[in-house]
């Protein structure tokens, strides 16, 4: 099925009902995770609880996945993946790197998505097939750029810290082949790597809810992601993104050793 770029657009504004107003101001943070430390906010919730709204009011027999109040209406043919605030803990440190998404998954198949920045004015997604971006400088298509030499990309992780183990000894051999490695991206990496501006994502222990809504947009932008291993990327796990198919097996060959 189309997803008419008026409907991303949509859930993008009145996600941003929510979340702008509360961002970089006072407001109370609470830790999902015994042991550990896994952030959530009120406009976490409030911005989930809108966009459920509206995917309800216009797809009221599809699936929905939210990180904040998990599934409904599933198994389904079409799924809604949504996380309301990828990088919560950049929102609460008052840093504009964090996004709200969106997926739309037809039988597992991550097929439209949408990341909307609204504190930058920034909105990149994919549908039919093409992906787009709107804001700053204008809207544009998104096309990720022609590297194909470890030794000339830059890449992207939120924290190097995630990577445990054998992970962690993998993950260091490939930052030290490419030419550049920043952190703290979340989300905004893969959209980065969508408009040509970096060339190589990888991340671990994701959550579908983190990675459904961004494949479209890179696949779109031709670009290639999937798990460590070469499967699919929708159940998240280790993902991997590259702007070529080259250097998404260089990325996989030093990964796996």
């Amino acid at each position: 099925m189309d997803v008419t770029p008026d409907f991303l657009r949509s859930l993008a504004a009145e996600a941003a009902k929510e979340t702008l107003p509360r961002f970089r101001r006072p407001h109370d943070v609470a830790n999902k995770l015994e042991g550990g430390f896994d952030p959530v906010t009120e406009a976490d919730r409030e911005a989930e609880r809108a966009i459920r709204r509206l995917i309800k009011a216009d797809f009221p027999d599809h699936g929905i996945l939210g990180e904040e109040f998990g599934p409904e209406n599933l198994p389904n043919r079409h799924c809604w993946v949504i996380d309301p605030i990828d990088g919560t803990r950049a929102f609460i440190s008052g840093l504009p790197l964090w996004g709200t998404l969106v997926g739309l998954l037809e039988h597992g198949k991550a097929i439209a998505g949408m990341m909307s920045q609204p504190f930058t004015g920034e909105l990149f997604y994919a549908t039919g097939g093409k992906a787009l971006y709107e804001g700053p400088g204008g809207p544009r298509n998104l096309r990720v750029r022609a590297t194909t030499d470890l030794r000339h990309a830059t890449l992207c992780t939120t924290t190097p810290s995630l990577f445990l183990d054998d992970a962690r000894t993998s993950y260091d051999q490939l930052e030290m082949a490419v030419q550049l490695a920043r952190y703290g991206t979340d989300c905004y990496a893969y959209c980065m790597l969508a408009a040509g501006q970096v060339d190589i994502v990888v991340e671990t222990g994701l959550q579908a809810y983190d990675i459904v809504a961004l494949i479209p947009i890179i696949e779109a932008a031709g670009g290639m992601i999937t798990s460590r291993e070469g499967g699919p990327a929708e159940s998240g796990g280790f993902v991997v993104a590259a702007a070529t198919p080259q250097l998404h097996a260089a990325a996989l060959d030093v990964l796996n050793g």
